[in-house]
């Protein structure tokens, strides 16, 4: 996977990569997208935080590499802020990918300012506490789907959906040849055709 172009994934997006995985890896939550029209893909640095605290996202920050993306959860979803302008400002320097947070962000204005796009389960004030040792580079689950470290992570204006890592390679060239289809399946529906009639769906309704 060292020679594959990650940020293919983002280029394709949720949905296609989504379908190509066969209709796998959806992390299933409402999120919010701090940064509008922000896209991003990278492997996962997966942090579990102790709950309502954030003492695990300041550790990570000396251990994150450019490129991934930060998923930070706690044992149960709570509208707690993990992260806000300064956090997220030490994830920009450090060329973090994206973050997507399971809890909540705030400075929500400072965040789209600075650009670094972030997924978040909720937009919230209330503080979190940084006493509890928590673990990164374990599994975590999100949205009833598991993320484990080095997992490709995929974010935009859809949502979110993670792909093995030791699919990666797979469901990229799918993702591809899938946009290939739909370019051309496009170009049909510009002219007029149906895709009631393209894809025979005609005789499912009509007999």
């Amino acid at each position: 996977m060292n020679d594959l172009d990650i940020t293919r994934f983002a280029h394709y997006g949720v949905a296609t990569v989504y379908e190509a995985a066969g209709r796998s890896g959806l992390i299933d939550v409402d999120l919010i997208q701090i940064v509008p029209g922000s896209r991003a893909a990278g492997p996962a640095r997966t942090v579990r935080c102790g709950q309502a605290d954030n003492l695990m996202v300041h550790a990570v920050l000396d251990q994150v590499q450019p490129g991934e993306v930060l998923v930070l959860t706690m044992p149960q979803p709570e509208p707690v802020a993990l992260v806000g302008e300064l956090l997220a400002t030490q994830a920009r320097v450090r060329q973090v990918a994206g973050l997507l947070i399971d809890a909540s962000a705030r400075d929500t204005e400072e965040l789209r300012e600075l650009g670094l796009p972030i997924w978040t389960r909720w937009v919230r004030v209330r503080g979190a506490t940084k006493t509890e040792v928590g673990a990164i580079n374990e599994p975590v689950v999100m949205g009833g789907a598991t993320i484990a470290p080095g997992d490709i992570v995929v974010l935009d204006a859809d949502g979110a959906v993670v792909v093995p890592r030791q699919r990666a390679e797979q469901v990229l060239a799918a993702a591809q040849a899938r946009q290939e289809r739909e370019a051309d399946l496009r170009k049909k529906l510009e002219a007029g055709a149906l895709s009631y009639d393209l894809h025979g769906l005609r005789g499912l309704v009509e007999g």
